[in-house]
């Protein structure tokens, strides 16, 4: 399992009260979840009204980084050609693997100062994400041309048996009368099904040959010679399949390092998110425990019901799951997600979708 619920419960006499209850509910008794602590420091909290308006604006921050971070993994499937284990092997987080990080997580003082506002931190996160997002377009679009360039080049000079004249490696008997007394046949190509063949004609016959190739329903296409075009042709390919080898290893590496900046500051944005909902939900001072559950797949529907009876009296009216549609609380983002008694977000690790 990839997926994680990433939650807050208000501290009980201590956090660590909090965290033993949470423990002993979904895993010393029935192993529903792998638990970790999830460490956020002490931010600051600002006023209602800020933290009001910048939980609306970190959802929208939220979705916005995700989708950056799954643009970079996909891209990086594309450029290695969808090898499963060559694109896991280059989504790393700080070195380690997804899981890793996030099961670790630890906040990054130096990238986002603890001493600035929340706002000014999502703000860094944004501006960097941004940066992301818009060079990623801007070498994927020169990295795509390249290897279009290149592919449309070799298509014109093999192409497959759809695009050159093709014919039945049976069939092309049939029409051997005229083309032997008449012309120089060359096989070029065959596999199983077809084969592609080079006729060279008298004038005299080429409405002959056609009428019989018409019959016996072959593919015809006239073959003007050029030398010099081919000559320019090939020096094409062989500068552009250059430039794609000097532009691949730079640009998997820059994928690589910029998807692990890009999923970092994602996991930051949770960190941020969890700390101002839990604020505006379980109020001042801050006195909240964040906990990452990792759900046993079998059990995910038992684990959220215990989890709804061990923080039920937090919130009478979201005991059972509340409809979404039917809420729309300011600052605490119910249209956005399933709402639930206790803080929650989920980090789905799994970020591509291999064909």
């Amino acid at each position: 399992m990839t997926e994680f619920w990433l939650i807050s419960a208000p501290g009980e006499k201590t956090c660590q009260q909090t965290w033993d209850k949470l423990m002993t509910a979904t895993t010393r008794a029935n192993n529903l979840s792998t638990n970790n602590k999830f460490n956020i420091p002490d931010l600051k909290v600002g006023t209602l009204d800020v933290l009001v308006g910048l939980s609306d604006e970190l959802a929208k921050l939220d979705a916005f980084v995700e989708s950056v971070v799954k643009k970079v993994a996909q891209y990086m499937a594309d450029v290695l050609e969808d090898s499963r284990d060559k694109v896991q092997e280059n989504l790393l987080a700080n070195g380690v693997d997804l899981v890793t990080y996030v099961t670790r997580f630890q906040w990054d003082m130096a990238k986002y100062p603890i001493k600035q506002s929340l706002k000014n931190i999502s703000e860094i996160v944004s501006k960097q994400v941004s940066q992301i997002d818009n060079d990623l377009k801007a070498r994927a679009s020169a990295y795509n041309n390249l290897k279009g360039n290149l592919q449309n080049l070799e298509r014109k000079n093999a192409g497959s048996l759809l695009t050159r004249m093709t014919y039945s490696k049976f069939g092309i008997w049939a029409i051997f009368p005229i083309v032997l007394m008449n012309s120089n046949v060359i096989l070029l190509f065959e596999d199983q099904e077809s084969g592609l063949f080079s006729v060279t004609l008298f004038r005299k016959a080429i409405d002959d040959f056609r009428l019989k190739a018409r019959e016996n329903k072959f593919m015809l296409r006239d073959f003007q010679y050029n030398e010099e075009e081919m000559k320019a042709d090939k020096e094409e390919m062989t500068r552009l399949s250059t430039d794609k080898k000097k532009q691949f290893g730079p640009l998997v590496r820059w994928l690589k390092v910029n998807f692990s900046e890009a999923f970092i500051a994602w996991i930051h944005i949770k960190a941020l998110r969890v700390f101002v909902e839990s604020v505006l939900r379980y109020g001042l001072p801050v006195n909240f425990q964040a906990m990452l559950l990792q759900p046993n797949k079998k059990n995910m529907k038992k684990l959220r019901e215990v989890l709804n009876d061990l923080y039920k009296h937090l919130d009478s009216s979201a005991a059972a799951i509340i409809d979404q549609s039917a809420m729309d609380i300011p600052g605490l983002n119910l249209s956005q997600q399933e709402y639930y008694p206790y803080v929650y977000y989920k980090i789905d690790c799994n970020l591509l979708d291999f064909k």
